[in-house]
């Protein structure tokens, strides 16, 4: 009898399987149709536009909260890794701007070199002021 009773679970269970099987296949295959037809229609992911800004939103909310909550005696050192950032857009604003075509890159990569290269200078020289601040008046 319980031989009798675990074949017609058996056959229970293969015909679940089954089903489910073509259950997969068809959703499959209706995803690969959908995913067919959002990239002929030219909406394949994120767009970069909401994207960039989507980031440029959060990494104003986290330096405002870096920036705010650093103790005095860690200052300068901000500063300093501030200026060490700024160099690194010099960077890639310079690859921007490097073609000699001009377009929107190349005047935005000179923007950038110009507000990055301000950003440099009047942090080192703010820095410098503070170290002074701190030397004695002897030297």
């Amino acid at each position: 009898m319980a031989s009798d009773v675990l074949l017609s679970q058996a056959k229970t269970l293969s015909g679940q399987a089954e089903a489910l099987l073509a259950e997969s296949q068809a959703l499959e295959q209706s995803l690969l149709t959908l995913s067919h037809e959002t990239a002929a229609s030219g909406h394949a992911g994120v767009e970069p536009l909401y994207f960039g800004i989507t980031v440029l939103i959060l990494a104003c909310f986290v330096g405002y909260y870096v920036v705010w909550r650093v103790t005095p005696a860690l200052h300068s050192p901000l500063m300093g890794v501030t200026n060490a950032i700024s160099s690194v857009i010099i960077v890639g604003a310079l690859i921007a701007a490097g073609p000699a075509d001009l377009g929107f890159a190349q005047i935005m990569g000179f923007l950038g070199i110009v507000l990055a290269s301000i950003n440099i200078f009047g942090g080192f020289i703010v820095t410098q002021r503070m170290l002074a601040m701190f030397k004695r008046k002897g030297r």
